[in-house]
């Protein structure tokens, strides 16, 4: 072979290792979401059925419930651009104590896509408003507020006084 011949095989023989530099790891998504915490002055069960009633309302797709206090609800996909996107919402629900809840809200937009060397599918962004937390965690605040059917608030806690059983008499 000729040096002419070669250079093609000494040109590619260079290149290899600068394009080696195609596949990267994950990127780093930590400061990507929206988060909001507040604390609700109802219990648990009273917090998770109205959560569950808010995600219905604001017509949110509820991908997982779990009864131990975890949603994650997903905006129904837009395209823009032709590059379809959401919004997830993770809410997390721990009791404080026995009348008292603390609801945490997060929220992150996705985007459907596919990078070079990976599999099709959704990739968190950076979100560019805080309201998409907040307008949820509002809501469900509003839902715990709102009047029943016999005047009361949802949240009231119970004035009923709980008693002992009497004793029964004892019989010889």
């Amino acid at each position: 072979m000729t040096p002419r011949n070669l250079l093609p095989f000494i040109c590619l023989a260079l290149l290899l290792p600068a394009l080696g530099g195609c596949v990267r790891a994950a990127k780093d998504t930590t400061g990507f979401a929206v988060e909001s915490t507040a604390s609700v002055d109802a219990p648990m069960d009273e917090v998770w059925q109205a959560t569950k009633s808010v995600l219905r309302e604001q017509e949110l797709e509820i991908y997982t419930r779990d009864k131990r206090g975890t949603f994650v609800a997903y905006t129904p996909m837009k395209r823009r651009l032709f590059q379809p996107q959401r919004i997830q919402y993770t809410i997390e629900l721990t009791p404080v104590n026995r009348y008292e809840t603390k609801v945490y809200v997060e929220a992150v937009k996705q985007l459907y896509g596919v990078t070079t060397f990976t599999y099709p599918g959704w990739y968190d962004r950076p979100i560019k408003d805080a309201v998409a937390a907040e307008t949820l965690l509002t809501a469900l605040q509003t839902k715990l507020s709102a009047p029943t059917s016999d005047g009361s608030t949802t949240t009231e806690e119970a004035t009923a006084v709980e008693t002992p059983p009497a004793p029964d008499a004892a019989v010889q």
